[in-house]
């Protein structure tokens, strides 16, 4: 998907999901990516502001219902507008869960303040064992 990507729909499909039992739903949206490699500084600031809006908020109302719930949102990997293809650095992550809503000292989601945390998983794949775990 790109900026015109439906943004809610995605949202809503992975809600019916965990509504039909399932306890872990993957989703992926392509937009920032997509806009990095295009270039388009404007759309990718958009698509980011869309999957706060339309995504990560639809879920959070999605899952009041639910006595507990986790949710991890970063991306897969940084795509500079200027150089418009996949870069290898760290990317920021926010974890959070309803019964433990602790703050890792920033307010914001941002790359740079992610920095600060002293969080960081030098193998990636461990970052996934630790939302699944802890």
């Amino acid at each position: 998907g790109n900026i015109h990507t439906n943004f809610i729909g995605k949202a809503h499909a992975a809600l019916k999901e965990l509504e039909a039992g399932q306890d872990f739903v993957y989703l992926h949206v392509e937009a920032p990516d997509e806009c990095g490699h295009r270039n388009e500084i404007e759309n990718k600031v958009r698509s980011i502001e869309l999957i706060d809006e339309q995504v990560v908020e639809t879920l959070i109302k999605g899952m009041e219902k639910y006595d507990d719930y986790r949710i991890m949102v970063l991306p897969d990997h940084p795509t500079p507008l200027s150089l418009r293809t996949h870069t290898s650095e760290p990317v920021p992550f926010l974890i959070y869960q309803k019964s433990s809503p602790k703050k890792a000292g920033v307010e914001s989601y941002t790359e740079e303040l992610a920095k600060t945390t002293g969080i960081y998983f030098p193998d990636g794949y461990k970052l996934m064992d630790y939302f699944l775990k802890s």
